[in-house]
């Protein structure tokens, strides 16, 4: 079977746009949730997100293309920069139709809905942007990219609530696996840090309401109330094995399996007794052709919702037994917020440099133990520990469980 391994990361996230960065505040425990800037949140219940304050988009864009593109498609072409940037790929080097772009959004271009609708709502509907379009469609983040780094493969944008990222990188990997693509850029951009994606996630009540910035993100923590929203990007160069061989690329780590399980149950509610999230769990790691007991980490998925966290920590006992209490369950979203479907990108570079670094990451802002969520989640600070195999859970709305595993090289 052709091997993939990941040999670049690039990404814009609110704990850093580089990987010194962001490692020094996930080993420090640095949490990015504070109150909102950029937009008056006075009609808002909910006051705090974690937001890119170091993303500048003129260190990247022209004003022209400033202006054409949305905030979603700028943290995606600038993850997407980075990555290759750090990979040292020539693209020249393959045959065009053998590269590929996966690139997921679970919601597009949002701040251009919300902008274009006041506008239409003050002017009328003919003064909306020509480009208001190709600004908010939730693929079009993976085609300027293709555009720009002159990628004729396939070029796609899973959209999976969530779990979009996961279902990128996944679908990378199997491409590449299969015999289709020799490399991928996979990963997940959003940017819904504004009064719709505020409102709209409040309005369910999935979103933390405190203004307690050291008690918003607290996953698996009794007194969880909601999530707090993130914003960014992060892409990952997958690349099959012999291909980074023969150019000599650093290799952060190998892909070795992945799922991805549907709970057909509710839009927005996890499936109650965890089933099908723990049967992608099952799934990832019979791909890898490892044991179950050779998984020494999980990135979670949580969220720090009631429901979330609940059914995930389920999911891990009904699919490891008496292991899920000797392995480690943290939850990096205490740390980065919920970058929605761009979520599972960041977490998988997280998990790399965690393989590579021997240290499992940890869950902070933990104070109050729930009976219902007691595996190890690495409360407050984290382990230094060498990691044989880990997994990266994401659940998205619509029933849909996505599990990635990772191991070293």
């Amino acid at each position: 079977m052709r091997r993939v391994v990941v040999t670049g990361m690039g990404f814009i996230s609110p704990i850093g746009n580089d990987i010194k960065t962001l490692w020094k505040n996930v080993k420090e425990g640095n949490s990015a949730v504070d109150f909102i800037e950029g937009f008056d949140t006075s009609d808002l219940r909910v006051k705090v997100a974690c937001q890119c304050r170091d993303f500048n988009p003129s260190d990247y864009f022209n004003k022209k293309d400033q202006r054409r593109t949305d905030r979603v498609n700028q943290f995606g072409i600038a993850a997407a920069r980075n990555a290759k940037e750090d990979s040292k790929i020539d693209l020249n080097d393959f045959e065009p139709t053998r590269v590929g772009i996966m690139v997921a959004s679970g919601i597009g271009g949002l701040d251009t809905i919300e902008t274009e609708t006041i506008k239409a709502s003050q002017k009328g509907f003919d003064k909306i942007s020509p480009f208001f379009i190709p600004m908010v469609i939730a693929n079009m983040t993976a085609a300027q990219i293709a555009i720009e780094l002159g990628v004729h493969g396939y070029v796609g944008c899973p959209v999976t609530a969530c779990a979009s990222a996961n279902n990128a990188i996944l679908d990378g990997y199997r491409s590449i696996v299969d015999g289709y693509n020799d490399v991928v850029f996979a990963g997940g951009a959003e940017a819904s840090i504004n009064h719709l994606g505020i409102g709209g996630f409040s309005s369910m009540r999935a979103l933390n309401e405190s203004n307690d910035i050291k008690r918003s993100s607290i996953p698996f923590d009794k007194e969880r109330a909601g999530f707090v929203m993130g914003e960014g990007a992060g892409v990952l160069v997958l690349e099959e094995l012999n291909s980074a061989l023969k150019r000599g690329a650093k290799i952060y780590g190998e892909i070795v399996g992945g799922a991805i399980t549907c709970d057909a149950n509710h839009i927005t509610a996890p499936e109650e007794n965890g089933i099908w999230a723990s049967m992608a769990m099952e799934q990832a790691v019979k791909n890898s052709g490892m044991t179950l007991e050779d998984v020494d980490y999980i990135n979670a998925h949580g969220t720090s919702t009631p429901l979330n966290d609940k059914i995930e920590t389920k999911a891990v006992k009904n699919t490891f037994k008496d292991h899920a209490y000797n392995l480690k369950l943290s939850s990096t979203k205490s740390m980065t917020g919920h970058l929605l479907g761009a979520s599972g990108a960041i977490e998988a570079i997280i998990t790399l440099l965690a393989i590579e670094n021997s240290f499992i990451p940890p869950t902070v802002n933990y104070l109050v133990e729930d009976e219902e969520c007691d595996l190890n989640i690495v409360p407050n600070k984290g382990i230094e520990q060498d990691i044989k195999l880990a997994l990266s859970n994401s659940l998205g709305f619509g029933g849909h469980n996505i599990t990635i595993a990772m191991k070293g090289y």
